[in-house]
């Protein structure tokens, strides 16, 4: 009996979420993932990891290699395949081995494409000079770690404050060097944190001896073959090395014409995660996806959300329409900045404004335990902020931070907004208490008593 043909464009989280799901459903299908780099999947997110010397070797920050299914003979992992064109008449797609150039077409049944996104390069004279690097990928992470490791390296300036310049921050100041961190926006993480958080975080990255730019109009990288500086309106910041980190786009040039994209590039697709194509679909970074508190598609660049919409399509693959739409993503994140943890889910200010949607919000601080736990590193301050629908009070998102580690409270939140709870819900929910752990109320009870001007416990 012949098998159904199943290709994948990506390996990333979404790629390898497939395949996963793909074995365990299916019996009777013949797998082809094409990655088009060499190497079979960098995990990005887990960079700092590796430049602060925390992983066991660089070449272990993946979510998987090709050897993972040697023993599966429907699966084929083909790295260095670009995937060039959709020949949707004919069911196949266009492949080009970049090793030889080499062009072959292959047959599909079912297309999966989880083609990611590509790091950003500000568009300024001197991006091509030597030592201007982006935060992404296997071979990047390996040319950050040699200047890290540089004692001639001295000053690095990174571009863009949101995570991935955060981490590269860190990192180099653990490794010795001179940072400047630089942001056209007024103030680090500031997509994804209100104010009252980013204050405290770019305070504790100045204390930290990170030096902080925002509202940067970056003019120039100024070197000669070499950079030496970042030219400014205002100033020139001497750089030995320069990390740019100032976002993504999507992947999605070689479906021009072919799959709809909206206006900057995302991949449009319905309730069920098809394209406009037959037996098409998509997911991952270079789709926009359903966020449940916004109410809208929008970008939502995690791991996490690759791999539900996976999981998703691969159960409803051989559906013409599923019963259930996919039921979208609260978007959930967390980070450490220094000594600082913080997690955020769902809406902020920010991403509510870009959405259309209003809020109203909270903002709690509070010692975690009893007071008669002394003040300090076992009885931390914390921070809890609320965004709620300002005539329902439905929980739309939240975000927590301390130098405790109390990111699983982000899981509790999440959870929250996506079984749409009023801040009510949160205020009265059954948490535990004990005093090692917490206070007679949990903070997040709190917090929500406190949205509801209730007096602070």
């Amino acid at each position: 009996m012949s098998k159904t043909n199943v290709v994948i464009v990506g390996a990333s989280h979404g790629g390898h979420q497939s395949i996963l799901e793909l074995l365990k459903r299916y019996d009777d299908v013949d797998i082809k993932l094409f990655e088009a780099g060499d190497f079979v999947s960098f995990m990005s997110c887990g960079m700092e990891l590796y430049l602060e010397n925390s992983v066991t070797d660089v070449n272990d920050v993946r979510n998987f290699a090709p050897s993972d299914f040697k023993d599966d003979e429907n699966v084929a992992i083909l790295n260095n395949h670009q995937v060039t064109k959709i020949n949707a008449d004919k069911k196949t797609v266009t492949v080009i081995n970049t090793k030889d150039n080499n062009q072959s077409e292959y047959p599909y049944d079912k297309l999966i494409l989880s083609s990611g996104v590509t790091p950003k390069s500000i568009p300024v004279p001197g991006s091509d000079l030597e030592n201007v690097y982006l935060m992404r990928g296997y071979d990047w992470a390996t040319k950050i770690k040699n200047k890290l490791e540089d004692s001639s390296v001295k000053n690095i300036t990174i571009v863009g404050a949101g995570y991935i310049g955060i981490e590269a921050a860190e990192a180099s100041v653990k490794a010795g060097k001179n940072v400047t961190l630089m942001d056209v926006i007024d103030r680090p993480l500031g997509t994804y944190l209100d104010h009252e958080m980013t204050d405290i975080l770019t305070k504790h990255l100045e204390e930290k001896g990170v030096k902080v730019i925002t509202s940067a109009n970056i003019k120039e990288y100024v070197g000669s073959g070499k950079v030496t500086a970042v030219k400014t309106e205002k100033e020139e910041i001497p750089s030995d090395v320069v990390i740019q980190a100032a976002g993504v786009k999507p992947n999605t040039d070689w479906l021009k014409g072919t799959v709809d994209l909206d206006d900057r590039g995302w991949i449009k697709t319905n309730e069920y995660l098809q394209t406009n194509l037959s037996d098409v679909y998509a997911i991952g970074d270079a789709t926009l996806a359903y966020s449940i508190p916004a109410d809208n598609h929008v970008p939502i660049a995690l791991a996490t959300v690759a791999r539900r919409e996976a999981r998703y399509v691969v159960k409803h693959l051989f559906e013409k329409q599923p019963a259930l739409p996919f039921g979208g993503v609260i978007g959930s994140s967390a980070l450490s900045v220094f000594d600082y943890h913080f997690t955020e889910s769902g809406l902020n200010s920010f991403t509510a404004k870009r959405s259309n949607v209003e809020v109203a919000k909270s903002f709690y601080t509070g010692s975690l335990r009893p007071a008669y736990v002394p003040a300090g590193k076992d009885n931390p301050e914390v921070c809890v902020q609320l965004f709620f629908n300002p005539s329902s009070h439905v929980l739309l998102g939240g975000a927590v931070l301390s130098t405790y580690d109390i990111t699983a409270q982000g899981n509790v939140l999440a959870l929250a907004i996506q079984h749409k709870l009023t801040v009510e819900d949160l205020a009265d929910a059954d948490f535990f208490f004990q005093p090692g752990f917490d206070k007679q109320w949990s903070i997040l009870n709190i917090a929500a008593q406190h949205a509801l001007g209730e007096k602070d416990f």
